[in-house]
């Protein structure tokens, strides 16, 4: 089976999804998908966002849509790729030139994000799981339920956080946020087919970080 034994801060709720009907369906649902062929994140780095994020650490989500589906790219945390995988795709060469143009100077080059994650930044993905080279292939299967959950769960902490949604899919989480002491930022999708119709420009990493410092909280490192 699949581990889902997470750190001090969400296992009362991941004990609470456990038990619930979607839950059973969805895991036996992504064991199979397992079984049959190859599939990503690798089976023991799905819930990867959760392992490097505690709920009282977290500052910022990050919210994207389902892993990448080529190989040696998904472990876990969306829009992060591997520091051995050096050709970084395009959203993460969009996401890394919209810091570079808020901070006016270079940005990293290493796609690896597990910095962020360390830092408080829920790097989560709205679908989870992914076929090879099949893009939405587990949409619809009840992830979307589970990050959702996800989500209600983060939004009663009592820390002021940072929801950064973008593209519809993550927008669509907005409507589960009503607690006062959190910002919610939305924005087109990083994808190049979206990028340049309102995420480049969109500020939202010099936005959180102000948000957060406004609060008296660290800011998050992106460089």
């Amino acid at each position: 089976m699949i581990n889902t034994s997470y750190p001090i801060g969400w296992e009362g709720f991941f004990k609470a999804e456990e038990q619930k009907d979607y839950f059973k369906a969805l895991m036996a649902f992504v064991e199979a998908e397992y079984s049959a062929g190859v599939c990503y994140p690798p089976k023991e780095s799905i819930f990867s966002a959760f392992e490097l994020t505690s709920p009282q650490s977290i500052k910022a989500v990050i919210l994207g849509q389902d892993p990448y589906h080529e190989p040696g790219q998904a472990h876990g945390l969306c829009f992060s790729v591997p520091t051995e995988q050096k050709k970084l795709p395009p959203s993460l060469k969009n996401i890394f030139k919209e810091i570079a143009e808020e901070y006016g100077r270079e940005n990293r080059r290493d796609g690896f994000l597990e910095d962020w994650a360390r830092q408080g930044v829920l790097l989560l993905n709205t679908v989870m799981t992914v076929r090879q080279g099949s893009a939405n292939s587990h949409k619809g299967r009840g992830w979307e339920i589970f990050t959702d959950n996800t989500v209600k769960y983060i939004n009663t902490l009592p820390q002021s956080i940072v929801f950064m949604l973008w593209g519809a899919p993550s927008q669509k989480k907005e409507a589960l946020l009503d607690n006062p002491l959190h910002l919610v930022l939305k924005a087109a999708h990083p994808s190049p087919l979206s990028a340049y119709r309102g995420f480049f420009g969109c500020g939202h990493f010099k936005k959180c970080n102000e948000f957060l410092e406004e609060k008296g909280v660290e800011p998050v490192n992106w460089m």
